[in-house]
């Protein structure tokens, strides 16, 4: 069985740890392969190559730069179905899903290789008399990120592309769950002339996370995971005085006015929430109804989720695949059984799902609840799969205070005709990304990803502005040369005149 491992200093290497987990393929519930879990020391060696890299990186001119990841993005675009592939094979989502996936993912590259403009400082001349000033932008240094199972091929894109721009070098640490996409990354890059030691990938587990939060090379954390690991990066690694931005988890609703387009309300939550099997933090997972327009939804959603094409993700038509483990599936499902002892209607069940010929998959149907409460576990949890909550409301007002009050603020939506509810819907709710009559609102490469509250942990967002923000220091500059005699020495704090 082949055994995934580490790209350290341009070149995959084997490692030593003699640790190895099991890589399923979720749709038949049985290993595809197995991952190196790497140690501190195998850490340290990335490291150090990416240290020893940075000098010549940091001082390529971002041009030369931007034309090795304009190489890389010709050849993402080349392998997007090799991609694909090793995404359904890996994590389970279905095959047109995966794609979508990678050309999100290339979107940021195509963000990063116009990185000469957005470097620009900012000049002022005669600041005072003889005097200019000028800030510019540099890179910290080596830099990780540590990245989560359900976009294995996106959310590293939204790191290292603008890393790389930016000047610094990479340390990559994926998922074990989902590790192959990592190392076509790495080959692609060294394809497109990235030197060596630039980008590196080290396999592994907590072990290796705990080394890149310690190794005083490391500069900055990239992270996007759950909450409470979330917020051990963020607390671990600043404390090491690192620059970290940690993105967690989520509880994302969708407001339903009764006014709203049923059908492409309808439309909108099947995908948002069914799509790859729930397994995304801006999936949506609570749906608010306000007033009558709980009836017309529980209609229209019970026969659609009923009749969800569940499915191999390879396999022509599914709309929806496994979850990623059977960790998962048992841990869905014992949420499921918990909203219904808690009272909760359960009007679509998803248990004890099964395809022909794929029986010990880890396969999930499409669950719908409606009448869930504020107080029961499968409204407070992050359940990551593919559940649906209905909680019904009398007014967008109550819709507000329900949103607001939750510990997460990843993404919201709200589906209106009245441009004056969806304004003040907008302004009022304590999210970081919203959509009026839009389900996903993940925002394009050239704006900034984040949530607030619990689902962030750090002052970036991730990729635009604020990645580039993120992987560089600000450094002001103020310049005079001697043409004039010295007027002596002053003592009081100097002022511009």
């Amino acid at each position: 069985m082949e055994t995934i491992s580490h790209f350290i200093d341009g070149a995959v290497v084997a490692s030593t740890s003699g640790r190895v987990a099991d890589v399923f393929n979720p749709a038949v519930g049985e290993p595809c392969a197995q991952v190196a879990l790497g140690t501190s020391e195998e850490v340290n060696a990335a490291v150090a190559a990416a240290l020893a890299a940075f000098p010549a990186w940091s001082n390529t001119p971002p041009l030369a730069r931007a034309r090795v990841l304009f190489k890389y993005l010709q050849l993402c675009q080349e392998h997007t179905d090799a991609f694909a592939a090793m995404l359904t094979r890996e994590h389970g989502k279905t095959f047109s899903d995966a794609q979508g996936e990678v050309a999100r993912g290339i979107e940021v590259v195509e963000f990063a290789v116009g990185i000469p403009h957005l470097l620009k400082g900012e000049f002022t001349d005669q600041i005072a008399r003889g005097i200019d000033a000028w800030s510019m932008r540099q890179p910290l240094g080596v830099v990780a990120g540590i990245t989560p199972f359900n976009f294995p091929v996106m959310v590293p894109m939204w790191m290292f592309p603008v890393a790389l721009a930016c000047g610094n070098t990479f340390i990559l640490k994926p998922s074990e769950r989902d590790p192959s996409a990592s190392l076509l990354h790495a080959k692609l890059l060294k394809q497109a002339g990235l030197p060596d030691g630039v980008f590196n990938v080290i396999q592994g587990d907590k072990i290796t996370v705990d080394a890149l939060l310690d190794n005083p090379d490391v500069q900055a954390i990239s992270f996007v995971g759950s909450t409470p690991i979330a917020e051990y990066i963020y607390a671990r690694g600043s404390a090491a005085g690192k620059r970290v931005q940690a993105l967690g988890g989520a509880k994302n609703h969708m407001v339903v006015m009764p006014d709203a387009d049923m059908e492409m309300a309808v439309d909108a939550l099947m995908g948002a929430a069914f799509g790859s099997a729930g397994e995304r933090c801006m999936a949506i997972s609570v749906v608010v109804a306000i007033g009558d327009a709980g009836d017309k939804l529980a209609t229209a959603l019970k026969s659609r989720t009923a009749a969800l094409k569940v499915d191999d993700g390879m396999a022509a038509g599914a709309e929806m695949g496994p979850v990623v483990s059977s960790a998962a599936k048992q841990r869905i499902e014992r949420l499921i059984g918990e909203g219904v002892e808690a009272g909760a209607e359960l009007l679509v069940d998803g248990r004890n799902f099964k395809v022909a010929g794929r029986e010990n998959g880890f396969f999930v149907g499409g669950t719908l609840f409606d009448q869930v409460l504020p107080s029961m576990s499968i409204y407070k949890e992050e359940i990551f799969g593919p559940v649906l909550c209905m909680v019904r409301l009398p007014d967008v007002g109550s819709a507000l205070e329900l949103i607001n009050a939750n510990e997460y603020g990843n993404g919201v939506a709200i589906y209106t005709r009245d441009g004056g509810v969806a304004r003040e819907f907008v302004r009022l709710v304590q999210v970081g990304m919203v959509g009026v009559n839009v389900p996903l609102p993940v925002p394009m490469a050239f704006n900034s990803f984040g949530g607030w509250k619990k689902s962030l942990f750090g002052d970036h967002h991730a990729y635009g502005p604020e990645g580039i923000r993120f992987y560089t220091r600000h450094k002001a500059v103020m310049q005079r040369w001697p043409n004039t005699a010295s007027a002596g020495a002053e003592f009081a704090f100097p002022q511009m005149k």
